[in-house]
């Protein structure tokens, strides 16, 4: 109750605040090709269920069409406008309206598509449990996703390897540790990390090992090791193929 109290309050401050922003982006997006500047997509919400997640559209029409889910920074189907929110997060801006239709939260694991969810671990399918968010840990840690995917030949494939590990592992930590004071600490090192992204890694390390998280888990959060291919949290495979993840 406290914490959809907690996302009324700052999801209404929030939309007040940056709505002149908003309005501004929402006609540069729909003057590009004079297309529905929002883009509208079913992800996976608590307990399974289905929900339209609200973006504002960085990308071509149509551009869900091509089968990838996992979006490289040097993907053909951004729009030039579309460089420029996706690197500050303006899209993501917009899923306020979610949070307060009650469909998210401000801080949990990020909603991802069925097919994905589908091929979730047991261990993976407790990021269902509670409402997916706006940011949470692995969105702070994984904020280069795009950038670690340039230039990969298969980038969901990629993504299985180097990126779902972290985030499954991460946001299941979250969920055994949240409280209101854990959510409020991730949504300021959200906004420092888009000032400084190094600040913010040192930061979220810090947290994570003062609520118990494993070294490994802590080092992580630091990235300031290579990513290597691993299976996905909760298994011993790794995706090596399409098949594996459709």
């Amino acid at each position: 109750m406290i914490k959809r109290l907690f996302d009324l309050l700052l999801s209404f401050l929030g939309l007040s605040l940056l709505m002149p922003l908003l309005l501004i982006v929402l006609f540069i997006v729909w003057v590009q090709d004079f297309h529905n500047p929002f883009y509208v997509a079913p992800r996976v919400g608590i307990n399974g269920k289905t929900f339209k997640m609200i973006k504002i559209r960085s990308m071509i029409i149509g551009a869900d069409s091509t089968g990838v889910d996992s979006t490289k920074s040097d993907d053909q189907r951004i729009t030039l406008i579309g460089k420029f929110i996706r690197k500050f997060k303006i899209d993501e801006v917009s899923q306020l309206l979610n949070v307060l239709f009650g469909s998210m939260s401000l801080v949990g694991p990020r909603p991802n598509v069925k097919r994905e969810t589908d091929l979730y671990t047991d261990l993976e399918k407790k990021l269902l449990s509670i409402k997916p968010g706006i940011t949470d840990i692995a969105s702070i840690v994984f904020s280069d996703e795009a950038d670690i995917l340039m230039g990969t030949e298969d980038p969901d494939i990629a993504y299985n390897q180097l990126i779902r590990p972290g985030k499954g592992e991460l946001g299941v930590f979250y969920i055994d540790k949240r409280n209101l004071l854990f959510d409020i600490k991730i949504i300021l090192i959200t906004v420092i990390s888009i000032i400084s992204r190094k600040k913010a890694l040192k930061l979220i390390a810090s947290l994570v090992d003062k609520y118990s998280g494993s070294e490994d888990l802590t080092q992580l959060c630091l990235r300031e090791s290579e990513l290597v291919p691993k299976p996905p949290y909760g298994s011993d495979k790794l995706v090596t193929s399409r098949e594996m993840i459709n």
